[in-house]
C-alpha cells in the first residue's frame, strides 16, 4: 500500500519523498535559496538549525504525532544541548538531505542525531547532535515524565 506524501508548509522541498527508511533515518530534502546564504553564497550557519528543526518536526509527524498535539498536551520539547560539526559548506542552488533519527531517550531527555548530505548521500556537509527536554508549558519546569501518548509514539519502532 503506498504511503501518501504529507503536505508541507514550505516551498523548500524537492520532489524526493519524505520517509522513515529501513534504518530509522528520516530524510528531509531542501534546496538552498539565496535567503539561506551569506554574501558569499554559502549557507549561513543558523539556516542549518532551522532545517534540522523542520526535519525533526516532520520526523515526529511521520511517526504519528504532530508537534501541535504535543503542545496541546501542555508539553514543549526544548533544546538543551546542541553540537554541530561542519565538514563542508553548502552553496546556493544545491539540494541536500537533512537526515535525522532519534537515537536515545533517558526519561524526558530525547537525543537526536543529524547528517546533512548530498542527495546521493556521498558528500557529508554537517553532523549534529541535539538533546531535547520535555518542559511543562504552564510552569516552565522540566517534566518528570513524557506525556504517555508522546512516549508511546517515540518508543515504538517500525516493524
Amino acid at each position: 500500500m503506498p504511503n501518501p506524501q504529507p503536505a508541507l508548509p514550505t516551498s523548500n522541498l524537492t520532489q524526493e519523498a519524505l520517509h522513515l527508511s529501513v534504518n530509522d533515518w528520516f530524510e528531509y530534502p531542501v534546496k538552498v535559496h539565496p535567503h539561506h546564504t551569506d554574501y558569499g553564497g554559502v549557507v549561513w550557519h543558523g539556516t542549518y538549525l532551522t532545517w534540522m528543526e523542520e526535519a525533526r518536526v516532520e520526523a515526529l509527524r511521520s511517526l504519528g504525532i504532530e508537534y501541535s498535539e504535543i503542545v496541546n498536551m501542555g508539553c514543549e520539547l526544548l533544546v538543551v544541548d546542541l553540537s554541530m560539526r561542519y565538514h563542508r559548506g553548502v552553496r546556493m542552488g544545491e539540494e541536500i538531505l537533512i537526515r535525522t533519527r532519534l537515537v536515545d531517550m533517558q526519561g524526558v531527555r530525547i537525543n537526536w542525531v543529524y547528517e546533512l548530505k548530498s542527495l546521493d548521500r556521498a558528500t557529508l556537509y554537517v553532523k549534529a547532535n541535539v538533546t531535547l527536554v520535555a518542559v511543562d508549558r504552564e510552569n516552565g519546569k522540566i517534566m518528570r515524565r513524557l506525556p504517555p501518548a508522546v512516549k508511546s509514539i517515540l518508543t515504538k519502532r517500525p516493524s
